[in-house]
């Protein structure tokens, strides 16, 4: 990505999937991420979202940040990110137009597990990551008390891959993309060649292919 290095220190606007539009003063970059301060927040990006990109007219303006968010070093990286992340409040963009607040606690080989004091643990795979954005240190979601945000990883031992890990939840009740649909609520029956069998309350039989699945979250766990 050498074109981006005429670009850092200049305002961009990026155009993210889904005619998602995010506006910021180019920090840096790596091998899969792309990183802006808006005026306000460090924003994480992985390029692999990324739909183009643009110089933005001289009359925007932001003010350089004071200091970086995420101690990483120059070969910055969507995992390294993440672990860098890990316990740190953040933010995080994975579907629809919800943003999900908590803290990175795992980071596999192909999804990382994500505390949400709203939806507990989530599984997350690391393709459907659109950007994470570091809380300032005097703040945590929803001002709760630091004492109830404990790091809570997940009880059971995880799995390499977000399937294998499917697997170990198969007779559980889950939950697809928070609910979005109601069809993606339901007891995960069986995983098969990346199909994941959900029955629904009606007793119908679905079955979803997990490379569209953006994030899984288990009610019982």
């Amino acid at each position: 990505m050498s074109y981006l290095d005429s670009l850092v220190g200049k305002v961009i606007q990026l155009e993210i999937s889904n005619k998602i539009n995010l506006l910021g003063l180019l920090i840096d970059y790596g091998l899969d991420v792309i990183v802006i301060f808006d005026g306000i927040d460090y924003v994480y990006i992985p390029s692999g979202h990324i739909q183009n990109i643009r110089l933005v007219s001289n009359d925007t303006q932001i003010s350089s940040p004071s200091n970086d968010n995420i101690d990483a070093d120059n070969d910055l990286s969507c995992r390294k990110i993440l672990m860098e992340s890990k316990g740190m409040f953040v933010q995080i963009f994975v579907a629809g137009n919800q943003s999900i607040h908590g803290y990175v606690t795992n980071v596999l080989s192909d999804y990382f597990c994500f505390f949400s004091p709203v939806h507990k643990t989530l599984f997350v795979p690391l393709f459907h990551l659109k950007w994470l954005i570091p809380y300032p240190e005097n703040k945590t979601p929803y001002t709760l008390d630091k004492d109830n945000l404990p790091v809570s990883p997940s009880v059971i031992k995880l799995a390499r891959t977000f399937e294998e890990q499917l697997k170990k939840m198969e007779g559980r009740i889950v939950v697809f993309d928070l609910g979005s649909n109601p069809e993606k609520i339901g007891l995960l029956k069986s995983i098969q060649n990346s199909m994941a069998e959900l029955i629904t309350a009606d007793q119908k039989s679905l079955y979803w292919n997990i490379h569209h699945v953006k994030m899984v979250n288990f009610p019982n766990m």
